[in-house]
């Protein structure tokens, strides 16, 4: 396997076959994230893609997962990925399920057959980055989208019977918006009401805009305490059926799980307790600049 550049996946996709389809991301505007910044978004040739299956099925043998990589390859025409999708399951017919990140452009542009044909060809869930359910944020980290586009696109996955696993930023509005952030993202995931919901905790890349703003002081960094306050404000307000929380990545101060609405009461505990000062969470406010 041939890979270009840095690649990245969910943690769900630790042990899954990654395939690149397309190199970067066709948006790569974000204004916290530097993960494409030095690729150019292009598609990948067919022939290639196949080549490289084809490769994969020579040095594994068998492949129970596959993930498409990079950062939208659902932005491929249906019938690119059509092929590409037969091809798996001609070499690796005990692959258990196809993920892929999609950004909510890319799934407004396919119609709700097409999402399902690409069910039926194995696409068992599609990852989608939301951020922040607030309006105003999204605007001012360049998302592109609004929480309405992104509610449609969320549904529509739903609808399609593809898995939906959604992504929201702890601390991507900064000090003078952390009610704003929690509400409005519980607003639009109860809206959506994914599969899976989870946290991250704004990681600071140098050279990008927000890393930027904060050198300025334009931005100010959330607090430990302050990211789990946002958090608490969230679970109280969300309201979604057998949705499974994580925020247990590297970037959180506090590894938390479970499933909502079931877990809500022992999650609201747990961070209780953190903020009481019993836990030993991660303290080092400043450990990202």
């Amino acid at each position: 396997m041939m890979y270009e550049g840095v690649v990245y996946r969910p943690p769900s996709e630790a042990n899954s076959l990654i395939v690149q389809v397309t190199i970067g991301c066709s948006h790569n505007g974000c204004s916290f994230c530097g993960m494409y910044k030095e690729k150019k978004f292009r598609i990948r040739d067919l022939e290639d893609i196949i080549a490289d299956l084809e490769q994969a099925k020579l040095d594994y043998g068998v492949v129970k997962r596959i993930f498409l990589a990079d950062g939208d390859a659902l932005v491929l025409e249906t019938s690119k990925l059509e092929l590409i999708l037969l091809k798996i399951k001609e070499l690796f017919p005990l692959c258990q399920r196809v993920g892929i990140y999609a950004t909510t452009n890319d799934i407004l542009t396919k119609s709700l057959e097409e999402l399902r044909q690409l069910k039926d060809l194995g696409v068992g869930i599609l990852y989608l980055g939301v951020e922040s359910g607030s309006n105003e944020i999204l605007k001012s980290i360049n998302k592109g989208v609004t929480a309405k586009m992104m509610i449609m696109a969320g549904c529509k996955v739903k609808e399609s019977g593809i898995k939906l696993s959604t992504t929201l930023i702890s601390g991507i509005g900064g000090r003078g918006k952390i009610s704003e952030n929690a509400i409005e993202s519980a607003k639009l995931i109860s809206a959506i009401n994914p599969d899976y919901v989870g946290f991250l905790t704004l990681m600071l890349e140098p050279g990008t805009p927000i890393y930027d703003d904060i050198q300025k002081g334009v931005f100010h960094v959330l607090t430990p305490e302050q990211i789990m306050l946002e958090l608490r404000e969230f679970l109280q307000n969300v309201k979604v059926t057998n949705c499974i929380f994580r925020s247990n990545h590297a970037s959180n101060y506090m590894a938390l799980s479970g499933t909502l609405p079931g877990d809500k009461n022992k999650l609201l505990e747990d961070i209780n307790f953190a903020l009481s000062g019993k836990h030993k969470y991660r303290q080092e406010e400043y450990r990202r600049l």
